[in-house]
């Protein structure tokens, strides 16, 4: 049972939270990043960090914001499921040094990246601790 409730709560997390992240970013009315688009080499398109190809004033875009964000919330979930709840410290310092020359180009990448990562980390330790109290723990 437990082996269930965690690989349950791991899911919810990384998925629900991808879509509780969209929504609150466009209840925030965080401006959309600019339109430009490339696709990789498994056919999906994703975000291009070109500024030439955009205007000045068009927010920055953080290229794999989504996986970031779906690892981000994995290990955050995972570390508050094993009892290890420090190491939600660690994640947040290695995606915000990940992140700090991209960010120090655009306030509103910024403004973005911030509003994104603390919903992000609210659906997780939510999830984690529903895990944990799921589990008697």
């Amino acid at each position: 049972m437990p082996a269930v409730v965690v690989l349950v709560t791991l899911v919810i997390s990384v998925l629900g939270g991808w879509g509780a992240v969209v929504g609150v970013l466009r209840v925030a009315r965080v401006p959309e990043p600019p339109a430009g688009r490339a696709a990789s080499l498994d056919g999906h398109h994703v975000p291009v960090l070109d500024r030439a190809e955009v205007d000045s004033t068009a927010p920055l875009v953080l290229r794999g914001g989504t996986w970031i964000g779906m690892l981000e919330r994995l290990a955050t979930t995972g570390a508050l499921l094993s009892g290890h709840a420090e190491m939600v410290v660690v994640v947040v310092a290695v995606k915000g040094l990940g992140r700090w020359a991209d960010l120090q180009e655009s306030p509103g990448a910024a403004e973005r990246f911030i509003i994104g990562t603390l919903a992000s980390l609210i659906c997780a330790c939510a999830c984690g601790l529903a895990g944990q109290a799921l589990m008697g723990g």
